[in-house]
């Protein structure tokens, strides 16, 4: 905006920049115009048509073409130089008028100024995005082509950082397909890495990069809940570190150790192999299609399993779908409501949003509606002693349904 005294506090009242946006507030008003560029000029014949009180001061320094300025003296328009200084408000804070640097004032209700536009980029600056003058001269713009992309690799721009003449409708409908593009650009990335790991499994694979970080003794909810059960295939859903895999193969179980980090599955193998125990490992996540094998294991058990919660409980499906009739399935979650009690966020963060995930009430929801499912244990226990999280975690979510022999 222009470097004008009292300006920007009447700017959005008694200061507009489009006539398009505000000129019928301001129609029949007194509408100075303060064009200090040549593009300041152009929106000077619209003011004809909404009142004929225009006053036109073209600032001495702007260049402008003087046979415009004689057309719109012509029609009506006060057409004078100048350089305005101040914008005059009275106690109540509506616009009186503008100050030239002569001390003459001239009487205004409404102030019609032309902007140059500037593209926020300083965020990109390192990324080397860079604006260029626009042709028009309403500013600066960020150069993309047709799809929106810039000379930066994978960075895009959208609306009037392209472009400064695009309003709202125009900005939002180059951003609607901007977007599609961006779209089509990361399908094809995705498409091109086909072999590259998910974010999912990049975090973990990135947790479990250090020292080991639990006990390596099973859960004591397991060794519960399925000491009656007679051994045999057994699924442990994201079973991290392997303790539980670990505990269940030396009891007689034919244990598929199944997670989404490929470095944990390494461990839990290295493990196995120094026990001498028959663990399969199985890399895979469990919200893909078809994870895993259905009606083949007569337990399946997921302890504290960090699963991302999809749209259609992927998860939850295909993991019941993998008991055999006959079979367990033992899903054990944290109690998450504490992570619900609103805290002061100037000093402390959740660590999570626990909706994000797939929790224990989601099984329960898929197996009450089935017909193939009992429920046999649904509640919230204290976690058993000694338990490595037991320090932040006080209590557990515990469920054990069994599948009918039958469909």
């Amino acid at each position: 905006m222009p470097d004008i005294d009292g300006l920007a506090q009447q700017w959005g009242h008694g200061v507009i920049h489009c006539p398009f946006c505000h000129g019928y507030e301001a129609r029949d008003q007194r509408i100075v115009q303060i064009v200090t560029h040549p593009m300041g000029l152009h929106t000077a014949q619209l003011i004809r048509q909404l009142t004929d009180r225009h006053t036109l001061i073209v600032d001495n320094n702007g260049a402008v073409d003087e046979a415009q300025l004689d057309t719109l003296r012509a029609g009506g328009a006060d057409v004078m130089r100048g350089q305005v200084t101040k914008i005059i408000s009275d106690n109540g804070g509506l616009l009186v008028a503008v100050e030239l640097s002569d001390g003459g004032r001239i009487p205004a209700d409404t102030v019609l100024i032309g902007p140059r536009f500037k593209a926020r980029v300083e965020p990109f600056d390192a990324l080397g995005l860079h604006t260029i003058v626009h042709p028009s001269g309403l500013g600066d713009y960020v150069e993309t082509d047709a799809n929106g992309a810039t000379n930066v690799p994978g960075l895009y721009a959208a609306g009037n950082v392209t472009d400064p003449s695009q309003q709202v409708l125009a900005a939002a409908a180059a951003g609607s397909k901007v977007a599609a593009m961006i779209s089509f650009d990361l399908a094809e990335d995705d498409l091109q890495h086909r072999s590259r790991a998910s974010a999912n499994e990049t975090d973990w694979d990135h947790r479990y990069s250090g020292e080991q970080w639990w006990s390596g003794n099973p859960n004591g909810t397991l060794v519960n809940e399925i000491t009656s059960l007679t051994p045999g295939p057994a699924l442990d859903v994201g079973a991290g570190e392997g303790g539980d895999a670990v505990w269940l193969a030396e009891h007689g179980w034919q244990v598929t150790a199944n997670d989404v980090s490929q470095r944990v599955l390494d461990r839990i193998e290295a493990n196995a192999t120094h026990r001498d125990l028959n663990i399969d490992c199985y890399h895979a996540d469990a919200n893909m299609l078809d994870a895993f094998p259905p009606a083949t294991y007569d337990l399946v058990t997921a302890f504290y399993a960090s699963i991302p919660r999809t749209p259609d409980h992927r998860a939850v499906h295909t993991m019941m779908a993998a008991v055999a009739p006959g079979g367990t399935l033992l899903i054990v979650s944290h109690d998450l409501e504490p992570l619900r009690t609103l805290i002061d966020t100037h000093h402390d963060s959740q660590p999570f949003d626990p909706d994000a995930f797939v929790r224990t009430e989601h099984f329960a929801e898929a197996l009450t509606a089935s017909p193939l499912w009992d429920i046999e244990v649904h509640e919230k226990r204290p976690r058993p002693p000694g338990a490595a999280s037991a320090t932040h975690h006080a209590d557990d979510i515990v469920l054990r349904a069994h599948r009918h022999t039958t469909n």
